[in-house]
């Protein structure tokens, strides 16, 4: 699963899409926690991720949702900046 970013304590990875499922959406871990997003709201649909990190991968998703959406259709995967 690659990587896509790391920001303050959270990585952000998608899987490849032969291996996964729609919706399009990112895995979002954080430590003993993750969540997965939604490409198309940012909104987490499973997982366990707490809410301050989950306002921050919404704001990721927010940020970067065309890039990640390109990923998602092209699997051709790249590393986005972190939140600043």
């Amino acid at each position: 699963m690659p990587v896509i970013s790391r920001f303050q304590g959270i990585v952000i990875k998608m899987y490849l899409r032969q291996k996964e499922h729609n919706p399009p959406h990112i895995h979002a871990i954080c430590g003993e926690t993750m969540g997965m997003f939604s490409l198309s709201d940012g909104e987490m649909f499973e997982g366990d991720l707490g809410s301050k990190e989950q306002r921050l991968v919404k704001d990721f998703i927010k940020k970067y949702g065309k890039e990640l959406l390109d990923m998602w259709e092209t699997q051709q995967f790249k590393v986005l900046p972190p939140l600043v």
